[in-house]
């Protein structure tokens, strides 16, 4: 018989519907029978598409021994980390703490008042490899309950007490001098993601090796700020070596989550639509900052998987593609070479394998290879005496050829709920795809997706719900989902100048300052003041596979306090900097959204109004612009006699344009400069926007 989780929408809790263990999840039932019973809470919380989740719950929670040992002692919760973020965040730090080390599926044990007394994450079913046994652990902790349960107890408290002081952030107590808000925070971590390169494959630190989509970000700035080969070299490199490597899916587009090794060819093949959100991000960024057209392919194919695999027919975007396929990790990307011959014929699949390393003996296991890209195609071409554009156009032949045998595979599992966060990072991605490579798809799927959340993830209040899956939205939504969408919402503004984007962003920014702000020390809560009571409220200020919920509120409050003229939006954006200042200090790798917003903050950062019909010319130089790489300015757009959106008011204040002309107004810091007009103008004005050079400590433009 099904278990409660039947009844859940998550596609991780229903994948374990039918374990023998009596799961149930979080909720009312399950903590007042802890209360009532004096049981211990089993907290068990993964995700859909995590490899050692499958692998512990086909070893332990199907197995009916131990099952029935879980079920006679414990009361035992599945949570889906992706919904309840703010448990997983509370608890992954008391796993941390216990153990040095987190992950999942995380395995907490908590007193009936839900404070954690053991936790660790993936043990298998008896000891073994080094590892205890999970029977031998529940044993254990049953022992300790039953034996010694005052010191469980008391170790519960202490533990509770040092996660309310992780949650606050104590270190970040009071407000700091803004002074201390300066570039050279920027260059120290810079010259820390310097020290941490690879220069041979490209990425920071070993395997297993992640992206790191915000740290190339912030290389790219302050390559901007002093022009020089450094760091533009790491991050072309890296985006170069990510694309030619396994983690890259070369017939359909797309990311894995990370790589297992150091030179990027062995992904754990789960494809999250966060990473995909922020490497497009980093891709597009590096293609307006060189030019190069092969960054510019990558966002498009990438962009064309999330389209076409992951996009919901009501119009969101769905979470995860799994690693794991007919019981296997990585079946469904895998290639053989006859397999190859039998969709190409033996010529051309000759010259497929040797291109994308497919051999007899394998690059992966049992003798199955990864497709990937050792040497580039031009080189290849050159080895083969092929022209290489003929070689380019009869690789798009076959990876079109192969991707249809492949689509007829059993596919990975997929999580396809909906969540505002997620959602808002693949919005920003696809408007900025379509305003940059000029491919207007992408903006319609930005822009339906935006009215699906902001239409069916709503409270009738008008506040955010957090997930939503076949027809129903539920969970009040967190301090990631406000300040990822306000972000998201600015750029669908900036990309389209539908005002009605910037009416709705400007309403969830002052939900974000009145129900998540700490206005007693700077920055934001991770849930609303008027959440569900927990151990700890947790103020978010570290990036982890995503950015940290204060620095996007601090990026995003930045730039709709510039459009909009809104000083209390600067200012909170000032405090979620401060409150993160250490942060920056001290772990500058796991502050890259931050540096980000920070290099927003020391500016220059210009408003920037255009104002002009709607002809060839306005056109043509919102384009020019928005090819540009340009990370720190905001941009209005507005026509002759139009009646601009109350919030917008005080950008658009006397602004016209001449004529047929368009007009361009640049301000920064309560200084605007003449307005250009004409074309031609305008792009010798763009030309000095994008080569801004050095900076000092102020912000002040020097050269």
């Amino acid at each position: 018989m099904p278990n409660r989780l039947s009844r859940e929408t998550s596609p991780y809790l229903l994948q374990h519907q039918n374990n023998p263990v009596d799961w149930f999840p979080w909720g009312p039932e399950a903590l007042a029978r802890a209360k009532s019973e004096r049981r211990p809470i089993f907290l068990s919380i993964g995700y859909s598409a995590c490899h050692w989740c499958h692998v512990m719950e086909y070893e332990s929670f199907e197995n009916q021994r131990i099952a029935e040992y879980l079920n006679q002692h414990f009361v035992c919760i599945k949570v889906d980390r992706e919904e309840r973020p703010d448990l997983d965040q509370i608890y992954m730090n008391a796993v941390q703490l216990m153990t040095g080390r987190g992950g999942w599926p995380m395995s907490v044990f908590l007193t009936p008042d839900l404070q954690p007394f053991f936790g660790g994450t993936y043990w298998p079913p008896t000891s073994g490899r080094g590892m205890p046994g999970f029977d031998q652990i529940l044993a254990a902790v049953v022992d300790a309950w039953q034996n010694r349960r005052e010191a469980a107890v008391s170790q519960a408290a202490e533990m509770t007490e040092h996660l309310q002081s992780v949650g606050e952030d104590a270190s970040g107590v009071g407000f700091q001098p803004a002074q201390k808000l300066n570039l050279q925070l920027l260059k120290s971590a810079e010259q820390k993601l310097q020290r941490a390169f690879d220069m041979t494959h490209g990425g920071f630190g070993t395997a297993p090796k992640f992206p790191h989509s915000m740290d190339l970000q912030v290389l790219l700035r302050m390559w901007q700020r002093h022009p020089g080969p450094e760091s533009l070299h790491m991050v072309t490199l890296t985006l170069d070596k990510m694309a030619m490597g396994g983690i890259y899916d070369h017939l359909a587009g797309g990311f894995a989550r990370y790589s297992v090794d150091e030179r990027w060819l062995v992904p754990h093949f789960e494809k999250m639509l966060y990473d995909n959100s922020l490497l497009m991000t980093a891709y597009l960024e590096a293609f307006t900052a060189t030019h190069e057209e092969r960054f510019a392919r990558v966002v498009r194919e990438t962009a064309d998987y999330i389209l076409n695999y992951m996009t919901d027919v009501d119009g969101g975007f769905h979470c995860t593609e799994d690693a794991d396929s007919e019981g296997e990790e990585g079946k469904f990307y895998v290639w053989m070479p006859q397999e190859i011959e039998a969709v190409l014929g033996k010529e051309r699949a000759d010259l497929f394998c040797y291109v994308y390393d497919v051999t007899p003996e394998g690059n992966f296991e049992h003798g199955t290879s990864i497709l990937n890209l050792p040497k580039t195609i031009t080189q290849c071409a050159a080895i083969k005496g092929i022209d290489v554009k003929v070689l380019e156009q009869g690789l798009a032949q076959m990876r079109q050829e192969l991707l249809a045998v492949r689509d007829r595979r059993i596919r990975p599992g997929k999580d396809d709920k909906i969540l505002v966060s997620w959602n808002a990072l693949m919005i920003d991605a696809m408007a900025r795809t379509a305003v940059i490579l000029g491919l207007p798809i992408y903006l319609e799927l930005a822009e339906r997706a935006a009215y699906f959340i902001v239409t069916k993830m709503s409270r009738p209040d008008g506040r955010l719900l957090h997930t939503y899956r076949h027809g129903e939205a539920k969970l009040d939504a967190y301090l990631d989902d406000y300040a990822y969408l306000v972000n998201a919402l600015v750029t669908l503004y900036e990309s389209t100048f539908n005002e009605n984007w910037i009416n709705e962003a400007v309403r969830l920014a002052d939900i974000l300052l009145a129900r998540f702000a700490d206005q007693a020390r700077g920055g934001f809560y991770f849930t609303a003041d008027d959440h569900e009571q927990l151990i700890a409220r947790n103020k978010d200020l570290h990036d982890s596979s995503v950015p940290s919920g204060n620095a996007m509120a601090a990026t995003a409050l930045l730039r709709l306090g510039k459009l909009c003229g809104r000083s209390d939006y600067l200012s909170a954006a000032e405090g979620a900097l401060l409150a993160g200042l250490s942060v920056m200090e001290r772990s500058p790798t796991a502050a890259g959204q931050l540096l980000i917003a920070l290099d927003m903050y020391i500016g220059p950062m210009p408003e920037i109004v255009i104002v002009g019909p709607d002809n060839d010319q306005t056109l043509a130089a919102l384009a020019d612009l928005q090819k540009r790489f340009v990370p720190r300015r905001v941009l209005g757009r507005g026509s002759p006699g139009q009646q601009q959106s109350q919030h917008l008011a005080p950008l658009f204040a006397g602004r016209t344009s001449a004529g047929e002309h368009p007009s361009v107004f640049i301000c920064e810091k309560f200084a605007c400069q003449a307005p250009v007009t004409g074309l031609d103008a305008i792009r010798r004005q763009w030309d000095a926007l994008a080569g801004a050079a050095a900076d000092d400590n102020s912000g002040r433009r020097t050269g």
